[in-house]
């Protein structure tokens, strides 16, 4: 056995081999004490190998998804080696191999994924310069590949969030940060030729052009290798994977990884799942909709003719106050399965018994949805109308083989529906009868014995037996033959019984036997019923989203946004979705960018509100390309292209940076990727600084986003010196939210207002942390004495303002050279006057700026 263990193991080294032995998964040796150590489980020792014990860890088969799932959290990768020979017929061990590799990015079972997010399995090949790559969700079926420059490694990772990446052995060490597990791949199966064979054998297809792929180069090695793992961890062909999409960097609203942390939109800063916009808007009523959801809040698209139909199905799901669609869409959606993963799970042949069921019950409840809708009408509501088509073959099959309360799995029996198929049913009749023979031939035996206690019974580890007392014993008939001693009783069989006994249990083996074929043929008969499923589990998924922003817009106030053609965001009383949902009274604010006002110079108090009202703004935008209603009284703004934010400040120990380095680095990509259809957030550019330093850089920062990028922006800043911007640029205006002070306290009023702020209330706000009152008490000393001595002749100094000159020296305007420079026709010089003229004008300036000669030095 052992020795068949580590064949088994030697073909997969890297990988925890769960090695099938009766009821238990069994590891053992280094896989053992790994597996001891990372679930908390018992290591022991058994027998001998080389004079040394071996180690050993063990879970029960009944519950090993609880343990795979903590696995593949951890980044571990598992592979499931199951009994597959007779042991009846079997000589030695009985045969076994891996049927299935669990890893972090291809799971399919329903125990080992989370409901509402995607398991994303991603490859990455880099050549020369360009980055490819190609994605997967094993449990949709999507297949994904794009190809884009090097440095937006990271950008794009953060925005499909894989769970496993895929890089060749020659890849650099760098190229993939992050918290998803990374697997290293042979060189050869990146290999280009390889992986378009393996491309055109998934899809049936002569050449890829038909998905617009056919020019791809690193991309498509990416998906080859992606394909070919895939493959091996399940062990089947892949067939739900029908189709390639090729995505392109044009078709979202572009956010860098900085963006999508600081709106959270899926997290809050420190990683927890709420309060977040996802945790706000998901009242979605299935797992396809959350999902769906969540993709569509990191991948806003930039067609605005998607977004206005989507408001309308919005507008349209929110109907009549008194019977609102949404509402009966809600109830009927509520005890729908996951379709999409189901189909998955058929296509893997690892779909439930109780998945058949569940799939069944919602193709049942389709044509409810779809009469729902039509009463909606509208384009894009008729369109999924369409999509909720369900195969009739297939409702019919589920309907006449599928019991309607199945067991869990098809080993217990009890899954397939009576009066499906002959045999069986003739199978289970002899397990059925089985109890009226026993009464009968109970009484049978106690007339033939006389003894009135006697019993005839079964259990499943001695099967059926006779059973007397001790003292009835010497009773029984010469044909009796003991089976079984207790205590107080003794067991016997009988030839008539041990003949039923053969019967009756070959029965139940033959009948589990034909129930695992019949299973297997109606996963085959469904499969054909893939492509319609899918369609059926995209269009539930939009609907179950569309009808969970029309569940916001009405129980928030929300509004519907508009589309406009020129770059431009006018919001009127605009809230913060997520904030206004944490506080007792949220106070809405205006925002006014329009292209005589490309950037809003942003002040006021710490505490005052002003990222928030930054956020909002972007967020606002951000559902709007979505499809949602916005939270706002009004708002109308301009398809925009990225989404870019600064904000907040953390080092980035692991990689090195400082937190001014992390500042910097952001503000960079931003300055050199930023566009005239952008929106940018800037907050507090320039404070991981000295003051000067900080001022000069916000400062160049502001003018070049004003000057150079003419994007939308909003900048906030404590640096008074930035408001003069509005002086200098006619894009720009300052908007500040104020504060006031009461006894030495301060009231923020959250409330933005034209124009520049008159100071900071940092002392004020201190108070309010808790700084103790004797440090506040010398900060207010300190502070007086910088204004008396510092800016008594101003009362901020301006960085900006021209340098202090030399007071003793005569007015630049009273230099000899600029007298004789206006005494000077230029265009009656010669070139060889000019040329002299020109030495003249420097010697007088040598002349006028050498220093007074010392009266003791020589001359």
């Amino acid at each position: 056995m052992m020795q068949q263990y580590l064949r088994i193991k030697a073909e997969h080294p890297d990988k925890l081999l769960f090695y099938r032995m009766g009821d238990f998964y069994e590891m053992f040796y280094a896989d053992a004490e790994r597996a001891a150590r990372l679930l908390n489980i018992t290591l022991t020792r058994r027998g001998e190998s080389a004079g040394e014990s071996i180690k050993m860890a063990g879970v029960p088969y009944h519950s090993v998804d609880q343990y795979l799932a903590r696995l593949v959290k951890l980044g571990e990768s598992v592979a499931i080696c199951e009994q597959i020979g007779d042991p009846a017929t079997s000589k030695g061990p009985v045969e076994r191999r891996v049927t299935r590799v669990v890893t972090p990015g291809t799971l399919t079972d329903a125990a080992l994924l989370e409901e509402k997010r995607e398991n994303i399995l991603l490859a990455l090949h880099r050549e020369r310069g360009t980055l490819g790559l190609a994605w997967l969700s094993l449990a949709s079926g999507r297949l994904a590949v794009m190809e884009t420059s090097a440095a937006a490694a990271a950008a794009e990772l953060e925005r499909i969030a894989p769970a496993e990446i895929l890089v060749s052995e020659e890849a650099p060490g760098g190229i993939v940060n992050g918290g998803a597990a990374v697997k290293r791949l042979p060189p050869w199966q990146f290999d280009l030729e390889a992986a378009r064979r393996t491309l055109l054998r998934q899809f049936e297809t002569h050449d890829l052009a038909g998905f617009g792929a056919e020019h791809l180069g690193s991309s498509l090695r990416a998906a080859g290798a992606l394909l070919e793992y895939a493959r091996a961890t399940q062990g089947t062909a892949l067939a739900h994977v029908k189709a390639l999409l090729v995505e392109h960097e044009r078709a979202w609203v572009r956010m860098d990884p900085a963006t999508r942390r600081n709106l959270e939109l899926t997290e809050t800063i420190r990683g927890e799942p709420a309060p977040t916009l996802f945790s706000l808007l998901d009242t979605c009523a299935t797992g396809m909709g959350s999902r769906f959801l969540r993709h569509t809040l990191h991948h806003p698209p930039r067609d605005h003719e998607l977004a206005k139909a989507r408001h309308d199905a919005v507008a349209r799901l929110m109907g009549d106050a008194d019977d609102p669609p949404h509402e009966r869409l809600e109830h009927a959606l509520r005890d729908f399965s996951d379709v999409e993963r189901i189909a998955a799970r058929i296509a893997l042949r690892s779909a439930r018994p109780r998945d058949l069921a569940g799939l069944r019950e919602t193709l049942k409840r389709l044509p409810d949805i779809t009469a729902t809708l039509l009463t909606s009408s509208g384009p894009l509501l008729a369109r999924i109308a369409g999509a909720l088509a369900a195969p009739q073959d297939a409702i019919d099959l589920l309907q006449s083989a599928i019991r309607s309360e199945p067991a869990a799995v098809v080993r217990e029996g009890g899954v397939i529906a009576d009066g499906y198929d002959g045999e069986l049913d003739e199978l289970r009749a002899i397990q059925a009868n089985c109890g009226d023979f026993l009464l009968q031939m109970e009484a049978r035996e106690r007339e033939r014995t006389g003894i009135a206690n006697l019993k005839v019974e079964y259990n499943r580890v001695h099967g059926f037996y006779i059973e007397v007392t001790r003292a009835q014993a010497d009773r029984v008939p010469g044909d009796y033959r003991r089976r079984q001693t207790l205590k107080n009783a003794e067991r016997y069989i009988t030839p008539e019984l041990k003949s039923f006994e053969d019967k009756a249990l070959s029965a139940r083996e033959r009948a589990l036997a034909r129930e695992k074929l019949l299973y297997e043929r109606v996963l085959d008969s469904l499969a054909a019923h893939l492509p319609p499923f899918q369609s059926i589990a995209s269009a539930l998924a939009e609907l179950d989203m569309l009808r969970a922003f029309a569940e916001r817009a009405t129980a928030l106030d929300y509004s519907v946004p508009e589309f406009l053609d020129e770059p431009a965001i006018e919001i009127e009383a605009g809230r913060h979705p997520v904030v206004e949902r944490q506080v007792e009274h949220f106070i809405p604010n205006d925002t006014l960018i329009t292209p005589a006002r490309r950037m809003l110079i942003v002040t006021g108090p710490n505490m005052g509100g002003k990222s928030t009202y930054m956020r909002q703004a972007a967020l606002i935008a951000l559902l709007a390309h979505c499809g949602s209603f916005v939270p706002a009284r009004r708002a109308r703004l301009a398809p925009l292209d990225a989404i870019y934010t600064r904000i907040g400040a953390a080092d980035d120990l692991a990689g090195g940076r400082s937190t001014f380095m992390v500042e910097m680095t952001e503000a960079a990509y931003i300055l050199h990727n930023a566009t005239p259809l952008s929106l940018v957030l800037m907050d507090e550019i320039g404070r991981g600084t000295s003051t000067f330093d900080g001022l000069a850089l916000a400062w160049a920062i502001a003018r070049h986003l004003a000057e150079k990028n003419g994007s939308l922006a909003l900048f906030a800043t404590h640096y008074f010196e930035l408001t003069a911007l509005a002086a200098e640029h006619r894009g720009t205006a300052n908007v500040h939210l104020d504060a006031v002070e009461h006894k030495d306290r301060i009231v923020f009023l959250h409330a933005v207002e034209e124009g520049p702020a008159n100071r900071s209330y940092g002392l004020q706000v201190a108070q309010l942390a808790g700084v103790p009152a004797a440090v506040i008490r010398a900060a207010r000393r300190r502070l007086a004495e910088l204004e008396e001595h510092g800016l008594a002749a101003a009362p901020q100094r301006d960085l900006f303002a021209s340098s202090a000159v030399n007071e003793d020296a005569p007015a630049a305007n009273d230099h000899p050279a600029l007298a004789r420079l206006e005494s000077i026709d230029p265009d009656g010089l010669a070139p060889k006057d000019a040329l002299a003229l020109l030495y003249e004008l420097r010697r007088m300036l040598e002349v006028r700026d050498q220093p007074p000669m010392n009266a003791n030095e020589p001359r």
